[in-house]
């Protein structure tokens, strides 16, 4: 086998293997090449090639968030590196482990005029937990510096879940290979350990929980979170309290028959004293950034005296009220919480619960009898998927849609909502389903999936992966806000396009069907889950100039 020369190469392959970094996904490039040369022959890691950087960094982001370990991508210098941008400020706020490694220039060629040169020290600096500026080998320090950096960096990303960015400068020559590897046998292989979480002291929890134990009301709020099943043991202890109401959305990946589930379906039409009577005294949040906008702007006007985030890493003030940021997570707070709390007899959970079902009545009335559209056509997909697949939703209008719906408890969902972008949604599921057996099946919208096409460019997407593409020719969310509709701009918001993917599933090699109405889409999905020696497009029309006016109707009918 061949081997870069390039010793400071070998370290950083030697560190990732190490640190157990055992996939990585490669973008071309020359100044890149003894990475891409080293990578290539550890057995230890599984390499992937992918050309388009944004979408090899989310490819990347994919995987990580299947298999919640650290993986890594390699490009070469230059612009090359901005395009990670975006998934590495999805996995900074997603608290997904990514590790950056950036082929440079050495200093004395930055800023020279020497060509495919940016400053690339510092580039993310507002978004990553950790940096590694690499020195280039001249002296046996150099090494021991190297290696220090390279530990730190892949440790960080390992343990506190986040993106970190090691830059490594390579002179010329590139490609030289020798047969035998300098560094990497003498690495130790570092066992990956978890972040311990230190038990929480009187002081912190005792007045939480007397103040629990002294309130009526209190709502414990989840948003987007890995599936756990001790969460969702402890949950279900938790609703056996009749004074806790437990708001799910879609991405909590938390399913009980006791839950609010859909908040802005339950949130539609609140009267003055319905607002005021679901006032929490208690809110608890729980996971990541929530969707519902609904339900911030009701927390915010109808604030809780108390508000208690409990996260490992950061407490979010969203809404203009936080108590306390308790550190851990939310398996281990409730392991100490619950010896110390109790029921608090009334009726809030129950009545909660009675106006759900009464939303629920209205919100099936009126699928029933709804038009060909957006609303009807989630419908649908809803009650298509098939039991335990893994359903990535791009984001937009299709995240919000699909909260409206009872998802299948045996479910996974996910979504980029760290920065909610719509950039990098099917890359993201393709590469979770490049490291599962499961189905995994993508319902994007048209601009999502047009402006993320590259995704289909890999060589790796896997034959049962799934996109169910709706085309409503444009954006349509920005008809369903009140602002853009006003103005006599809104073509530049909604884009309309009259474009499909067609040919984009044949240049890929994907089976292409399309549907344009109810009795087509249901005859398609029928079959489009079933096993295939090609992953599957099912590219969806819905008319665009209705969905807006379905969507309102429907909030309007859930307030009668």
């Amino acid at each position: 086998m061949k081997y870069p020369e390039n010793e400071l190469a070998q370290i950083v392959i030697a560190s990732c293997v190490a640190n157990h970094v055992s996939d990585v996904v490669i973008s071309p490039g020359s100044r890149n090449a003894p990475l891409t040369i080293g990578f290539n022959q550890v057995s230890e890691v599984n390499t992937y090639s992918i050309v388009d950087e944004r979408c090899a960094a989310f490819v990347a982001l994919g995987m990580a968030q299947k298999t919640q370990k650290a993986t890594a991508m390699v490009c070469t210098s230059g612009s090359a590196l901005l395009n990670y941008y975006p998934a590495v400020a999805e996995a900074f706020y997603a608290d997904i482990p990514l590790v950056v490694i950036s082929a440079d220039r050495p200093k004395h060629m930055i800023d020279i005029g020497d060509g495919q040169t940016i400053r690339q020290e510092g580039v993310f600096k507002n978004h990553i937990l950790f940096e590694a500026n690499l020195r280039a080998i001249k002296i046996d320090e150099d090494k021991v510096y190297n290696k220090h950096l390279l530990f730190n960096a892949l440790e960080i990303a390992n343990k506190q879940k986040g993106p970190v960015h090691i830059n490594v400068p390579f002179d010329e020559p590139l490609y030289k290979m020798i047969d035998d590897l300098l560094v990497y046998p003498k690495v130790d292989r570092i066992e990956p350990q978890a972040l311990s979480e230190q038990p929480l002291s009187q002081k912190q929890i005792e007045p939480i929980a007397e103040l629990w134990n002294t309130s009526k009301k209190k709502i414990v709020l989840l948003g987007v979170y890995q599936p756990s099943e001790l969460l969702q043991t402890q949950l279900n202890h938790l609703l056996k309290d009749p004074s806790v109401l437990v708001l799910t959305e879609s991405t909590s990946n938390i399913n009980h028959h006791h839950t609010i589930n859909s908040i802005d379906q339950f949130l539609a039409g609140l009267s003055e004293e319905e607002k005021l009577f679901f006032q929490p005294d208690i809110l608890l949040t729980i996971g990541g950034l929530i969707v519902s906008k609904r339900i911030k702007q009701y927390l915010r006007a109808y604030k809780p005296k108390y508000h208690f985030a409990i996260h490992p890493k950061v407490g979010y003030d969203t809404f203009n009220c936080l108590s306390q940021h308790i550190s851990v997570s939310p398996e281990f707070f409730f392991s100490q919480f619950f010896w110390l709390i109790k029921p608090v007899e009334n009726d809030y959970q129950l009545q909660g619960l009675a106006l759900k079902e009464k939303r629920k009545a209205a919100h099936q009335q009126y699928v029933e009898n709804v038009q060909y559209s957006d609303f009807k056509v989630f419908d649908l997909l809803n009650n298509s998927l098939p039991s335990n697949t893994v359903l990535q939703l791009s984001n937009s209008a299709t995240i919000r849609y699909a909260q409206l719906f009872d998802i299948h408890p045996t479910l996974s969902v996910f979504c980029n909502r760290g920065t909610s972008g719509i950039d990098g949604s099917t890359s993201t599921a393709i590469g979770y389903a490049m490291k599962t057996e499961q189905q995994v099946v993508l319902i994007t919208g048209d601009l999502s999936f047009l402006y993320d096409s590259n995704a289909l460019w890999n060589k790796s997407i896997p034959s049962n992966f799934r996109i169910i593409l709706v085309n409503n020719n444009g954006g349509g969310i920005f008809k369903i806000l009140p602002g853009p509709k006003q103005t006599s701009s809104l073509s530049y918001f909604e884009t309309p396009h009259g474009l499909n993917a067609e040919h984009l599933a044949k240049m890929y090699g994907f089976t292409y069907q399309k549907a344009t109405n109810i009795r087509r889409t249901e005859k398609r999905l029928k079959t489009f889950y079933k096993e295939s020696k090609q992953p599957k497009i099912l590219e969806v029309f819905t008319p665009s100039d209705h969905n807006d006016e379905v969507l309102n109707t429907y909030f309007e009918q859930l307030k009668v």
